[in-house]
């Protein structure tokens, strides 16, 4: 079977547009709070120098072998493996990489939808003075009557899901490029803004301290881990997403240089939301320690206290709306990407198809937050369940599994050929990481995760 010379999907215009949508697909709302919490509460600049150290020695090596893979196959991830393992004469049972990469995207998204909602629904409630003046307890219970409410979350899930469908349906170039192209740089300036009212409303530099200065005293095992998932996990790595866009990037494109600019840009957003959300935490004598509460129940309790708070509260969850949206986009392409080229259907059916099937999914996670809730499996709720099979098994696996067959099964020759690197000591270096030190640092996270050490 011949390696296909293009996908049948479209191609990006320029190398900028692979970018700004592989970023948009690492960039999500773990980006948002999840990040600047773990560097501030795991020893802030000690946390963020072995994490970048982590992007480097996992992060890349994988991107680079994931975007290879796409780039050789032209197709979707199933497809792709299936050609690949034609080609380098491998075991069918690697196909598997492909499938896995489909299945979690579609099932992420089904519950990432539902957490986007509800930034949807904030947006709403900002924008129309429903934060004003608020209080602790009101703000609590505004979050706790949104989850209780099954009717308003199937709204909001319904919605953001026919945003996401939309873009996909329109293709590669008049949907998915034009789209990241103005959410991803809308996204960059609604972080500046942000970053500039911090900035002349106290407390930025008590927040650049929490992020910032080293702590090696809080380093152990389990922060060394964490800042070795969270590097894996932040881009977008595993699931089929930078495959797929990978299979639409041009063939003379710069792989090394191009995964680069991504994951620089992956780890800016996530270090510039540290700085815009931490000041407004510290100068309202907020808790840091919330995770996703901090979104839903503390920042709102700020933004409704401050200053033009309402204006940039609505800002905010406009900005957290984006993020979750560019992620959205890159879950379900590659599903959507199999069923043109598997069953032959127009873009736009095989689209409704795909967003019907993941709504349909999502409808159980909506039901866990409420009339759900008690319905449970090993003591996790539907949710749970999926957050943890993706999470915690299926990305590393897949991770895993991405690092294997390009460092070991696949011909050197087809590697070099693909990758096109010009300097043979970093090949050789990026090629000993992806052999050897990344599936070590895979099997660690993996084992950590399912709680094996």
């Amino acid at each position: 079977m011949s390696i296909p010379t293009a996908s049948i999907h479209g191609e990006w215009s320029t190398r900028l547009a692979f970018i700004l949508a592989a970023t948009g697909s690492a960039v999500g709302l773990g980006n948002i709070w999840k990040f600047p919490y773990m560097a501030g509460e795991n020893g802030g600049g000690a946390f963020v120098i072995i994490y970048l150290g982590f992007i480097i020695l996992f992060g890349l090596p994988v991107m680079m072998a994931e975007v290879l893979m796409g780039r050789r196959g032209r197709q979707s991830p199933i497809n792709t493996l299936k050609l690949l393992c034609q080609q380098e004469q491998a075991r069918a049972i690697w196909g598997l990489i492909g499938w896995s990469g489909v299945l979690a995207g579609v099932l992420i998204l089904s519950y990432y939808s539902v957490i986007a909602g509800w930034s949807l629904s904030y947006v709403l409630e900002s924008g129309a003075g429903q934060l004003k003046n608020i209080d602790q307890r009101e703000a609590g219970n505004l979050f706790k009557q949104l989850i209780s409410d099954p009717v308003k979350l199937v709204v909001w899930h319904s919605i953001f899901m026919f945003m996401t469908m939309v873009v996909v349906a329109r293709g590669v170039n008049s949907g998915i490029e034009v789209a990241v192209r103005y959410l991803m740089p809308a996204l960059f300036l609604l972080l500046l803004i942000l970053i500039g009212y911090s900035l002349t409303h106290g407390g930025f530099a008590q927040a650049v301290d929490f992020m910032f200065t080293p702590d090696f005293s809080k380093i152990n095992q389990d922060v060394v881990l964490s800042a070795m998932g969270q590097a894996f996990f932040s881009l977008s790595l595993g699931m089929g997403a930078i495959m797929i866009y990978g299979s639409y990037l041009n063939k003379t494109a710069s792989i090394g240089k191009t995964t680069l600019a991504v994951a620089i840009a992956d780890s800016g957003v996530a270090i510039l939301a540290g700085l815009a959300i931490f000041p407004i935490v510290f100068s309202n004598g907020l808790e840091t320690a919330q995770g996703a509460g901090l979104i839903f129940n503390t920042l709102p309790l700020a933004f409704g206290q401050m200053s033009g708070g309402l204006l940039f509260g609505t800002l905010f969850f406009i900005m957290l709306v984006f993020a979750a949206w560019t992620s959205s986009i890159s879950l379900i392409e590659p599903a959507v990407a199999w069923l043109v080229e598997n069953r032959g259907l127009a873009r736009v059916r095989a689209s409704i198809y795909c967003g019907f099937a993941t709504w349909l999914i999502g409808l159980g996670t909506v039901l866990s937050f409420n009339y759900g809730q008690n319905w449970q499996i090993f003591g996790k709720t539907f949710f749970d369940c999926l957050d943890y099979l993706t999470s915690n098994i299926m990305l590393p696996l897949g991770g895993l599994m991405i690092a294997l067959f390009v460092g070991w099964v696949m011909k050197e020759t087809s590697v070099k050929e693909e990758l096109a690197m010009q300097n043979q000591v970093i090949y050789s270096i990026w090629l000993f990481l992806l052999r050897f030190v990344t599936p070590l640092g895979l099997v660690l996270v993996f084992l950590s995760v399912i709680e094996v050490i």
